[in-house]
């Protein structure tokens, strides 16, 4: 009884085993299949947003030098 219970076990995990096996050999068929295919790329070309505006920069910069408006003493109280 014993040898019986043995023998059904091993078959059942070598089907077990063998449907897994198929059943990644088929997944690995429908990913490459899928993979297969070229991408197709379409593009209708760059276009101006409705808000944006073209105009030419300045010859030179409107500030030479950035100063603040208003300048605070150091901490600690020296320096300036």
């Amino acid at each position: 009884m014993n040898e019986t219970r043995r023998t059904n076990v091993k078959t059942l995990a070598a089907v077990i085993g063998g449907s897994a096996v198929v059943a990644m050999g088929a997944l690995t068929m429908a990913v490459t299949q899928e993979q297969a295919e070229p991408a197709t790329i379409t593009s209708s070309g760059m276009t101006m947003g409705a808000t944006s505006t073209q105009e030419t920069p300045p010859a030179s910069p409107e500030t030479t030098i950035a100063v603040p408006a208003v300048k605070a003493t150091p901490f600690g109280g020296a320096g300036s």
